[in-house]
């Protein structure tokens, strides 16, 4: 096996049967992903796509979140080199987005706990996603006045049908584990054992012949490659006017505000 990558924000567990789960480290931060998660990411899924004893990848996280999303800050104007951050920041992103369309192997998310924003939409990408039962799912993109990520532009309509793709991408509405699975997107399986389940489930996978799942998976995936690939690269196109537009940054605003009135309060509250 070639040199495992230690990484900040990603814990990576090599299992001898040839599992590697990849799971989001932060769990005082509710694994949100900043520059540097998404990064490690990146590494993380590359060293899988290419490490040959790897036959198996799982997505996790730790604590109670899978992911809270993209840890939103407001910008600092007299960064140095901001707008050249800002854009190596959209090409490691889409780059991200990228990796798991090509991924070659069986990529499994299992979502332990809730679930926001590029965590949800990234999940479409994976082959199989299995979930506790009490996750929730969510893209609060307008409310920042973002756009659709990670193909869930193409891949949510199709999964879930256009009524409640547009709810999740367009409403922001939350949805529970049990609706995503009725809409075809997940398993759930029992919260006590989660872990252990998708592992076993993991492992007797990689039992079966490497080459035949990625014949298989070509096959299956093979047919959408070029149009999600053109999708990503839209998508992160508007991502980048969007974020760098006045109604965002404004949007953004008023979330930080409110999320610092909320910390606040709840601080205050406890003191008492």
């Amino acid at each position: 096996m070639s040199n495992k990558p230690t990484l900040e924000t990603i814990d990576i567990t090599v299992f001898p049967n040839g599992v590697a789960e990849l799971a989001f480290n932060r769990p005082n931060r509710y694994n949100s992903l900043t520059p540097q998660a998404y990064k490690d990411w990146l590494v993380a899924i590359q060293w899988a796509a290419n490490e040959e004893s790897v036959k198996v990848c799982v997505l996790t996280g730790r604590g109670k979140y899978y992911t809270s999303g993209q840890e939103l800050t407001l910008p600092d104007p007299e960064e140095e080199d901001l707008a050249e951050k800002f854009a190596q920041r959209h090409l490691t992103t889409k780059t991200l987005v990228k990796e798991m369309i090509q991924f070659p192997k069986l990529l499994i998310g299992a979502i332990n706990g809730h679930c926001i924003g590029f965590g949800t939409t990234t999940a479409a990408l994976c082959d199989v996603v299995y979930s506790v039962p009490d996750a929730t799912f969510a893209t609060p993109f307008m409310k920042l006045g973002f756009c659709a990520e990670g193909c869930s532009s193409v891949l949510f309509p199709r999964i879930m049908g256009s009524s409640k793709a547009n709810e999740m991408l367009l409403l922001g509405r939350r949805f529970s584990a049990k609706e995503m699975e009725e809409c075809g997107f997940l398993r759930i399986l029992p919260a006590e054992g989660f872990q252990e389940h998708v592992l076993k489930l993991a492992g007797q996978a990689s039992e079966f012949s490497v080459e035949a799942m990625k014949v298989t998976k070509e096959l299956v995936r093979g047919v959408d490659r070029d149009l999600l690939l053109k999708t990503n690269e839209i998508e992160m196109e508007r991502l980048m006017e969007r974020m760098g537009s006045a109604d965002s940054f404004e949007s953004i605003s008023k979330f930080v505000e409110e999320s610092r009135r909320k910390k606040a309060a709840k601080k205050k509250q406890g003191a008492l």
